[in-house]
């Protein structure tokens, strides 16, 4: 299991699930209005992007950036080649998404006890019950929905977590018929190694399953960890634009990857992802007007590689040119 995968054999393509509305915009301090959300989700609608998670039907108080999440899903112009996703906490949360003809769903829930209970205040064990009830409703209404667990590479509370229980959760969603799980590393604590060890057991558990994983970069290893995976066959993951957002529930846990700079890194390795990155970039700026700051996000500092002067990269550095 502890077996590194030769950089050779690398998926030809890419599935990104674009997070930024959700998984962003509801750790932001600004908060963006209905015509605002629906003018960037719009904009990221034609990047080539074909998942893109809307919101959150989540109670107002706990996260009042997603308040709107309805509205939005009323007011945006749907591309018929995006899927518009949700999460939903419950069964109240499901039949509203349902209501709001959400496409697909995320059920999430953590890994962690003591991140459960900070983030929807119940056990482990009750989430699960939840997420029974809330898979029985989106079967019936013939909308899939994966399964989200949260803080699978260390909780913030409790440290490591053990890959057995990771694999225990993943089990339970998977027998209530979740189309794919997503390996959250909410708190950025995984490492390369990390990553393999887990993805390779969650492979070895579950052959036929399909994985995702959601990458976080709050210690700066996220695109290693997107690398470490893609070495292990993995070829879906989430990303947000402009590296927005993060957990607000979970202290030291900013930083999602940035959908940008992880695209340019896959086009860069010759990967595809179907995603037109200069339209990308487009989304990421017109972020960074509607938050009204820089976002953390660089590859629109830098450009992309392709479009720099002379060969494409700027020239090397060499020890000469230090002195």
């Amino acid at each position: 299991m502890d077996q590194l995968i030769p950089l050779t054999y690398l998926p030809t393509s890419v599935s990104i699930r674009e997070v930024g509305p959700r998984d962003g915009l509801q750790n932001e301090d600004v908060m963006l209005t209905t015509e605002q959300k629906v003018r960037f989700i719009d904009t990221l609608s034609n990047t080539g992007l074909r998942l893109i998670e809307v919101g959150a039907f989540v109670r107002p108080q706990n996260v009042p950036q997603m308040a709107d999440t309805a509205d939005v899903f009323e007011r945006i112009s749907k591309n018929p080649a995006v899927v518009y996703s949700a999460i939903v906490p419950n069964a109240v949360g499901a039949k509203r998404a349902i209501a709001a003809q959400v496409e697909a769903i995320q059920i999430f829930l953590s890994a962690s006890e003591s991140h459960n209970q900070s983030n929807v205040n119940m056990s482990v064990e009750q989430s699960l019950s939840q997420a029974a009830d809330i898979a029985a409703i989106a079967t019936e209404a013939d909308c899939w929905f994966d399964g989200v667990i949260s803080v699978v590479f260390g909780c913030p509370f409790e440290g490591d977590v053990s890959i057995s229980r990771v694999l225990e959760v993943a089990g339970r969603l998977l027998d209530m018929g979740a189309a794919q799980i997503t390996l959250g590393d909410t708190t950025g604590m995984a490492h390369p190694r990390l990553v393999q060890q887990v993805i390779l057991a969650f492979q070895e558990r579950f052959p036929r399953a399909t994985l995702r994983l959601h990458p976080h970069s709050a210690r700066g290893a996220g695109l290693a960890n997107v690398l470490a995976a893609l070495q292990v066959g993995v070829d879906r993951f989430d990303a947000s634009a402009g590296g927005i957002g993060g957990c607000p529930f979970a202290p030291g846990a900013p930083g999602n990857i940035c959908s940008e700079d992880m695209v340019h890194m896959l086009h860069e390795m010759g990967i595809d992802t179907g995603i037109d990155l200069p339209a990308l970039m487009d989304a990421a700026h017109l972020l960074e007007e509607l938050l009204g700051r820089p976002v953390p996000g660089q590859t629109i500092k830098a450009g992309i590689c392709q479009h720099l002067p002379s060969d494409g990269c700027p020239r090397p550095f060499h020890s000469t040119e230090l002195v």
